[in-house]
């Protein structure tokens, strides 16, 4: 899930290198005996399978092979494959903070009219998750974002605020990866901290808000965890924190819906609720999208189009059953069958109020430092106002070395 995001810095630098040596010899021109589409997929080898099922089922009757593999390799071998002839048509399943490198390197085709009606998705934040600059560029295909998991065996009610949650926990347990900003980032959120500002849809990453007053509150409340009420240890992971509560040693968790099969499988009597607030607002917890695009280097654009909107619209019960991914459409969202998901319901919920990773190239600049200085501030060597001064500056630094 993460390690998708993290997208070494040396990415611009090949992508701009591949695309001066490719131009704009590429032809989108479509030629009707190339009825063959190749779809490669970060997602997991299952859901692969299954989506390959449904592609298949549209290839015959279309008329067209289709070849779906399941992609292993890293955002730098895929923009190298992208501006060559070995490159896939369709890229289905991988998370939306990697599109603006793409398009930067000029690899995405914009999405054509009448294949995303925004009026299909449960939020308006999945479709802002697929647009830079005003254009879209995916098709949302499945979400995910963090909640609160509790033990029904150590608590009966879910509190409604953090601030109870910590008092409980005190007693009973309160655990996460706070050093991981993907799940931190909400309390940073909640009173007012961002990463890049949002002006109605486009991100500035001039104008980053993890140095706000509201942000450094939120810093706050991460180190009193460690250092103050002591609920967390210093060298916390998310492995460790997944283990205690899967091995009923804590009350309270968060993490998202890629946990809830194995604390199934091992028998934990566990439920999931959506973030309780602090200081009286919300926890807009990060969303990762999962996205599918064409290639712009793609000879069978349109074709390749018409193959990821059948995909986008039939490939929801895949990704919710094999992958444990949160549905994107209304339709799915809203129906009486999801209901019946006790744990995905309450992630649906929780998602209706989270804010997209930044899709933009300068994200790869956020996460080192972010995490990084999270995890000093846990050590006590920075303060919640150091920490936040000192994000803001690296990002900062991080940025004009992408230029």
């Amino acid at each position: 899930m993460i390690k998708l995001r993290k997208t070494i810095a040396m990415i611009m630098a090949t992508s701009m290198l591949a695309v001066s040596l490719v131009g704009c010899s590429s032809s989108k021109s479509e030629s009707s005996n190339e009825k063959e589409l190749t779809v490669w997929s970060h997602l997991t080898p299952a859901e692969v399978k299954k989506v390959n099922e449904v592609a298949q089922k549209w290839g015959e009757e279309n008329g067209v092979k289709v070849k779906v593999l399941e992609d292993k390799g890293d955002m730098q071998a895929y923009i190298q494959a992208a501006n060559s002839s070995k490159g896939p048509d369709i890229m289905f399943g991988l998370p939306h903070d990697n599109l603006g490198t793409f398009e930067k390197a000029r690899l995405l085709a914009e999405v054509p009219e009448g294949v995303l009606n925004e009026d299909d998705y449960a939020s308006k934040q999945l479709v802002d998750a697929v647009t830079l600059n005003g254009k879209q560029y995916g098709v949302p295909i499945a979400q995910e974002t963090t909640t609160l998991f509790y033990n029904k065996d150590l608590v009966k009610e879910v509190p409604e605020t953090m601030e109870e949650v910590v008092k409980i926990g005190k007693e009973k347990g309160f655990i996460f990866d706070v050093a991981n900003f993907y799940p931190s980032y909400g309390f940073i959120a909640a009173n007012g901290g961002y990463v890049y500002k949002n002006n109605d849809g486009t991100l500035d990453s001039t104008d980053i808000g993890l140095g706000n007053e509201g942000a450094i509150k939120g810093y706050q409340f991460l180190q009193d965890l460690v250092v103050k009420d002591k609920l967390i240890s210093v060298d916390m992971t998310g492995d460790i924190a997944s283990g205690e509560f899967m091995a009923g040693n804590a009350a309270f968790y968060i993490s998202g819906p890629w946990d809830v099969k194995s604390f199934e499988d091992a028998g934990v009597n566990f439920g999931v609720a959506p973030l309780p607030t602090l200081n009286g607002n919300t926890i807009k917890s990060f969303m990762g999208v999962q996205t599918a695009f064409v290639s712009a280097n793609s000879k069978k654009q349109d074709l390749a189009w018409e193959l990821t909107k059948y995909l986008s619209e039939n490939t929801s019960d895949i990704l919710l059953n094999e992958g444990n991914r949160i549905p994107v459409l209304k339709s799915v969202v809203d129906s009486e069958e999801f209901a019946k998901n006790e744990y995905m319901l309450q992630f649906a919920k929780q998602a209706e109020v989270a804010e997209p990773m930044p899709n933009i190239p300068e994200v790869q600049a956020m996460w080192g430092p972010a995490g990084e200085n999270i995890r000093l501030m846990m050590t006590n060597q920075l303060s919640p106002k150091e920490c936040a001064e000192l994000t803001v500056k690296q990002i900062e630094e991080g940025i004009s070395q992408q230029k």
